[in-house]
């Protein structure tokens, strides 16, 4: 678990503290980076098909990338946030198989820890607008990506650090469903980290079948077993993932991010992105990028 953990690094896109009102109510937003929020006041709420969670003073939630998230305020909101994104060399993502809405109780020590990242990071406010699916757009989600670069070498260092230890809140046995080698059959995990190494190639069901050394049907059994998820639809799902990253993140045309992950054909990719996230890969594009 540990060793997978520290795969991944996270990095500071924007915070602030914010006080919203009833125009804060966005549905069905699902961007490629986390979202933390601390609320010190009033009430709203964060939903989706799974789960309604409400936000209330004292609690800390966490939002992981690409899970689909309506936000809620009917009268008055305060709340510190920060949005950061997770970066691992092999495309993993820690949170992969915990697409939910976190929520605990705020400690002293969690509120000092937002409000340091505040301080550390005093222009990385969201003045434009405070509609999550406007924030992640590419051009606004590149330019806050830049700024770490502008930002003092000690002050990204203990941000990098203090986001680490606000995440470890949620990494407990009884908030986060482990999902590593020392619960997943090791043959599946294997699977996992090379289909996560490469979307790119035509990964089929009988290749990871005799990876593993099974027969396909048994090798499908366990993997469902494991996860909660057929093999195929695993590996369509990450492609998609990937996909819709690459739409928001570069300027890479329809055709090579169907390449780039694994689809033998621009209208294959088209149809199993559309059935996936219910909107073309033209559309979920124009959604994204600024007009």
């Amino acid at each position: 678990m540990n060793k997978s953990i520290l795969r991944s690094t996270f990095s500071l896109l924007s915070t602030d503290h914010v006080r919203l009102n009833k125009s804060w109510n966005y549905k069905n937003v699902t961007s490629t980076f986390y979202r933390l929020y601390l609320i010190d006041g009033g009430e709203g709420k964060l939903y989706n098909a799974a789960d309604t969670v409400k936000l209330e003073k004292g609690y800390l939630y966490l939002v992981p990338s690409f899970t689909t998230c309506n936000y809620y305020c009917d009268n008055y909101l305060s709340q510190y946030y920060i949005a950061f994104i997770e970066e691992s060399a092999d495309g993993a993502s820690l949170f992969s198989a915990n697409k939910k809405i976190f929520k605990l109780p705020a400690s002293a020590y969690d509120v000092e820890c937002v409000k340091r990242v505040l301080q550390l990071n005093p222009n990385r406010s969201l003045h434009a607008s405070y509609n999550p699916s406007v924030y992640e757009k590419r051009p606004v989600l590149k330019s806050y990506h830049e700024l770490n670069n502008n930002t003092l070498t000690s002050a990204y260092m203990e941000t990098c650090g203090i986001l680490l230890q606000l995440l470890s809140r949620f990494l407990t046995p009884d908030v986060f469903r482990v999902t590593d080698k020392s619960v997943i059959h090791s043959k599946i995990a294997d699977a996992i980290n090379y289909i996560q190494t490469n979307l790119q190639t035509n990964l089929t069901v009988a290749d990871l079948a005799t990876r593993a050394n099974h027969n396909a049907d048994y090798f499908s059994r366990l993997f469902y077993e494991n996860t909660g998820e057929r093999p195929l639809a695993y590996i369509q799902s990450k492609r998609i993932e990937r996909a819709q990253l690459l739409l928001i993140t570069t300027n890479m045309p329809f055709y090579e991010i169907a390449a780039e992950t694994g689809f033998e054909s621009l209208s294959y990719f088209s149809r199993v992105f559309k059935n996936i996230t219910g909107q073309s890969p033209g559309g979920y594009k124009k959604d994204n990028l600024m007009v």
